[in-house]
């Protein structure tokens, strides 16, 4: 998806009425110093526009599009002098219904890389799947998507988490890349919950931790957790059980084993009689104390995943 910014087909003058004949109109990604975003001449985005884009004799800014999403714009007279310069200038396209008519596009009402829960498995208009497949430009042999509408994306993903593989390797810069027609992985959120990161702009709230949850609970795009877990000894409380054994007849209903100051006593069928592996009882043993010690052993992984609802996760280009 495609549109524009009001400042194209208008005329611009300087303070003092004068058109700005030769200004120069940089287009630049939001919320950076001067990473450049690409115009285009045309609303497909195939005809590349020069960036910064030259007003006219007259001070009249050319007709050019953008991909959906939000700009920085900075316009200056031909001496370098800055007459406008604004951040987040929302892309306006064409109506997504019937008719013709025009308005905002609905894919433009959030910024790049926002996330979008979506109830569907397929491609989604103005976004891309988190599914750590790669973007990139049309010539970029991206997984995802390689097309020029991911620039923002692209540029987005590359300065905001320096972990994304970028293939072949990451350059100096976003820009750099993207004309190198390199391509960069989306973050991947298959099979994955979304939680706050533990900081958020404030002091890590401390309730996810490394020792649990296994990574950086601080760093964007850090992934933890695990759908099963297993007992280990250490998870059990310690256990050291005492008492008397005395001469006597003993019945057993049911197979069982205790483990008892190193001595295994286990009964082999209902009913049956004990077989004793490391100690002798006798009719002339009146009484024998024991005291037990923890032992060893495994268990089998139990569930700990959460009642969960899966759909695709999007994320916007």
């Amino acid at each position: 998806m495609a549109g524009t910014i009001p400042l194209s087909l208008t005329q611009q003058f300087d303070e003092f009425g004068k058109p700005l004949s030769g200004a120069l109109l940089y287009i630049i990604q939001a919320g950076t110093v001067s990473t450049p975003q690409q115009p285009y001449q045309d609303a497909s985005l195939t005809i590349l526009q020069p960036n910064p884009i030259q007003l006219d004799a007259a001070g009249r800014v050319p007709q050019f599009f953008l991909a959906d999403g939000y700009i920085k714009v900075r316009l200056d007279d031909k001496f370098g002098v800055t007459q406008l310069a604004r951040d987040g200038v929302l892309v306006i396209g064409p109506s997504a219904g019937g008719g013709g008519g025009g308005g905002v596009d609905p894919t433009t009402l959030i910024q790049t890389g926002a996330i979008q829960p979506f109830y569907g498995t397929g491609v989604l208009a103005g976004f891309v799947r988190m599914n750590g497949r790669t973007i990139g430009s049309a010539t970029s042999g991206a997984s995802e998507r390689a097309n020029s509408d991911c620039q923002a994306l692209f540029n987005f993903l590359w300065n905001v988490d320096s972990t994304l593989a970028v293939a072949p390797s990451r350059g100096a810069s976003s820009a750099a890349d993207w004309a190198a027609n390199k391509t960069i992985a989306t973050p991947d959120a298959r099979g994955r919950t979304l939680a706050g990161l533990g900081d958020m702009g404030s002091i890590d709230a401390g309730r996810l931790t490394l020792t649990w949850f296994g990574s950086n609970p601080t760093q964007l795009g850090a992934v933890g957790g695990a759908e099963t877990k297993a007992l280990a000894l250490a998870n059990v409380p310690p256990i050291t059980p005492t008492g008397v054994i005395t001469n006597g007849a003993i019945s057993i209903s049911h197979n069982a084993q205790f483990l008892g100051g190193g001595a295994l006593i286990s009964n082999s069928s209902p009913g049956g009689s004990f077989q004793n592996t490391g100690a002798t009882i006798t009719a002339s043993q009146g009484t024998s104390t024991f005291t037990g010690l923890t032992g060893g052993g495994s268990s089998t992984p139990f569930a700990i995943t959460q009642p969960t609802l899966l759909v695709t996760l999007y994320i916007k280009l």
